[in-house]
């Protein structure tokens, strides 16, 4: 049974020129939306402090790990609602409605009082802004990945989806090198008691411009001609979206235990200091957003599938040797390598994945199931990811236990990319 009808997008609708200027908005946009949503790992120990009793520091911190995991509860609940939204009323729409939701939601974490003047209260209250913040953030992924994908030229959707990524990672260089900036000006007293809300505060003023830029954009051509011409439902849709989420774990994964968690691993087990861990981290992400792009240009020559494997055998084959190397006693110089190597090995990814995910849906029900199966494998694999990575050394009493979670995400990630098409070079559908 044929699971979609084919529908060419209307590549005579898209000059250069539109298709640049809708990128652009798609990714200041997201960029900013990233940075509110990502600054809560890179503060996590302040927050463990603020939000939480004292008296247990390994309870404090799963506990505040944990409610940063239940920020990808609402992931799917958000991907479900705001991909229809999508696909009924529009990308933009559905994008300019997330960014709003996601200032509500930063914003509030930096207001809200701590656990020693509103009690139990707090946390509460923290757990509440972090769900708004995981619905705005299950819809913006997809909306702006189909957004991209539908405005770039059909030889360059690679090039192109592959800022989508890109910002996302360029949204935790913002947050990691604003709170390593942070922590350089000030003590870490200062930071603990007052400091970690500026960058919760920040996140909230940054949003007029994201706002301004998405406001100014058209619809996509490529959604006004599916909904021109409806087309009937794909069958069987749910396989898609089961696709998307199998190949979503190792991305999801390798993403919140190396680029969010790193810099309290480094912190606790390779002997780096805070303001050491975060702009170690910070190199790491650099990097990555720089070669993310060249990889989603090389997808569209040679295919989507030869980097996506790449990466899952990467992963596979290196994860334990460069962890067991940092907790050997690398130096400063050697844990930066070593996190330069994770971004690159992630970029081979974060290169093709949009383009390649969004490939898999035909336009009319693109948002709904992209964003259906990309958020239900973030929430279940990626969102707890930091807590996982703490329960495993709790229980194992070794360091090293976050590789054996990377290790199986690469191999069923892996097979799971095997099985589907190369879809570089066809229409979308």
């Amino acid at each position: 049974m044929t699971l979609t009808s084919a529908r060419p997008a209307p590549a005579a609708a898209v000059t250069v020129h539109d298709s640049r200027r809708a990128v652009r908005a798609a990714v200041i946009g997201n960029v900013l939306e990233w940075y509110d949503f990502a600054v809560y790992g890179y503060v996590a120990t302040t927050i463990s402090k603020t939000f939480f009793p004292s008296g247990d520091e390994v309870g404090a911190l799963l506990a505040t790990f944990a409610t940063f995991g239940l920020g990808f509860v609402a992931r799917p609940l958000g991907g479900i609602v705001l991909g229809r939204m999508g696909d009924t009323r529009g990308r933009k729409a559905a994008l300019l409605f997330t960014i709003f939701a996601m200032a509500i939601g930063t914003v509030g974490v930096g207001l809200i009082p701590g656990y020693a003047t509103i009690g139990i209260v707090a946390p509460l209250l923290l757990v509440a802004c972090r769900l708004l913040q995981g619905f705005a953030a299950g819809g913006e992924w997809g909306g702006a990945t189909a957004f991209i994908v539908e405005w770039a030229p059909k030889h360059r959707r690679g090039f192109y989806a592959s800022f989508q990524q890109a910002s996302v990672a360029a949204g935790l260089v913002l947050g990691s090198g604003v709170a390593a900036l942070l922590s350089t000006a000030l003590s870490a007293d200062q930071v603990d008691a007052w400091g970690w809300r500026i960058l919760f505060l920040l996140g909230g003023a940054l949003v007029p411009v994201g706002f301004y830029m998405r406001r100014n954009i058209d619809e996509t051509p490529a959604f006004r001609a599916a909904h021109a011409e409806p087309a009937p439902p794909p069958a069987r849709a749910w396989v898609l979206a089961a696709k998307a989420f199998g190949f979503t774990i190792l991305w999801t994964v390798s993403y919140y235990v190396i680029l969010y968690y790193m810099p309290t691993f480094t912190q606790k087990y390779a002997g780096l200091s805070r303001v050491a861990a975060l702009w170690s981290n910070t190199v790491g992400l650099v990097v990555l957003v720089a070669a993310v792009p060249v990889m989603g240009l090389w997808s569209d020559r040679i295919g989507r599938k030869p980097l996506l494997l790449a990466c899952c055998a990467a992963f596979a084959l290196f994860t334990y040797p460069l962890f067991a190397l940092m907790l050997s006693g690398a130096s400063l110089p050697g844990i930066i390598a070593i996190q330069v190597l994770f971004g690159l090995m992630i970029a081979m990814f974060s290169g093709p994945g949009p383009a390649a995910i969004a490939e898999i849906f035909p336009t009319a029900s693109r948002s709904t199931w992209m964003s259906t199966g990309y958020s239900l494998a973030t929430c279940i694999f990626g969102g707890f990811a930091p807590f996982i990575a703490t329960w495993l050394i709790g229980v194992t009493g070794s360091p090293i236990a976050p590789t054996y979670y990377l290790i199986v995400a690469a191999v069923v990630s892996l097979i799971v990319i095997a099985t589907l098409r190369e879809t570089a070079h066809d229409d979308l559908l």
